[in-house]
């Protein structure tokens, strides 16, 4: 098998597990859009917030510690200890569901039947503010997150790949483990949606809230649950992201990476959220490889690099030309 066509199968492979860590973003947008018809523009901070919050837990940090010694004129900054990984997880996933809580008391509840872009705004104002938060809680410098998961080439498959065909395949430990973990937690959460009571609940709250109220949904309840179960997700994703990038404010940003998977799988689908990100990491890898590098068809096309920074942007312009809803989303027929 030529050398090229090898590099080109180890491109898409490592593309789609990028895009894996792509719908895991995703998926935070899916359920809360699937229980309110909200778009969260906050999602992104989210899993910024998330990383922090688990870090600076594990690293012993003082919260507020820069406010704190401003006000007090002291210079703490560390408790003096650390917090293995499988424990901090604990207290951070307390922190979200706390967050959520204040989401649903401060925000929500107040914007009960509201028009969907006022419901839009207020979640780019709670991205701020949690943007804010955040920086002045653990501060803004990058950190390493090391929470144990293995890193670095897999050296069964390089050593297969290079038995059968004398190519070494290069795969991330990590990228792996976030394709077993994505894979986990859409079966669970497909499950959730379909077939417990409070799935059906969430799902006839994002149809119509006030019949969902009608016939004895809390919607309180819902909007806690839902936005506790994305902060969770969050979670999730800054662990992979944070160990694989560190944490750092451009974590913030991966969110508009998220956007195209969305557009392309469909806002209300969580299986459509792994599709899109499979389809868009796998496309932006191969794509720069065979067009941005002039890798494929003799070179004859060379677009000069850099074209992973705007591929799946146009291949999301183009699904909502053609197909709005998605892939998998619903189409909705309005009569009047």
């Amino acid at each position: 098998m030529p050398d090229q066509l090898l590099f080109a199968i180890e491109v898409a492979l490592n593309g789609l597990m990028a895009g894996v860590l792509y719908a895991l973003v995703a998926l935070g947008f899916v359920l809360i859009f699937k229980a309110s018809g909200i778009f969260n523009y906050a999602q992104g901070v989210m899993v910024l917030f998330a990383a922090t919050t688990l870090s600076g837990i594990m690293d012993g940090r003082v919260p507020f510690s820069h406010l704190i010694n401003a006000i007090f004129g002291t210079h703490i900054y560390y408790f003096g200890w650390h917090v293995p990984a499988f424990i901090a997880v604990v207290p951070t996933v307390g922190v979200m569901v706390g967050l959520a809580w204040c989401v649903q008391r401060f925000v929500m509840r107040h914007l009960v039947n509201q028009k969907p872009i006022i419901l839009f705004m207020a979640t780019i104002g709670l991205a701020y503010f949690l943007e804010g938060i955040s920086d002045l809680m653990w501060g803004s410098e990058i950190r390493v997150l090391d929470v144990g998961l293995p890193q670095g080439l897999n050296i069964v498959i390089d050593e297969t790949t290079y038995g059968w065909f004398g190519y070494g395949v290069f795969i991330d430990n990590l990228d792996i483990v976030a394709t077993i973990i994505a894979a986990l937690l859409v079966v669970i959460l497909m499950m959730f949606s379909q077939y417990t009571k409070e799935g059906r609940a969430m799902r006839a709250v994002a149809d119509d809230h006030q019949a969902a109220l009608s016939v004895g949904v809390s919607l309180n309840f819902i909007w806690v649950m839902v936005w506790s179960v994305a902060g969770f997700v969050a979670l999730i994703a800054g662990i992979m992201w944070g160990t694989k990038s560190g944490v750092q404010f451009s974590l913030s940003l991966i969110a508009l990476k998220a956007l195209p998977v969305l557009m392309l799988g469909g806002f209300t689908s969580i299986p459509g959220a792994i599709v899109g990100g499979l389809i868009i990491g796998m496309g932006e890898k191969l794509f720069e490889f065979c067009f941005g590098t002039g890798q494929c068809f003799g070179g004859v096309i060379n677009l000069g690099g850099a074209t992973e920074n705007w591929f799946a942007y146009v291949l999301a312009l183009i699904f909502l030309v053609f197909r709005p809803q998605g892939l998998f989303g619903e189409k909705i027929i309005e009569r009047v």
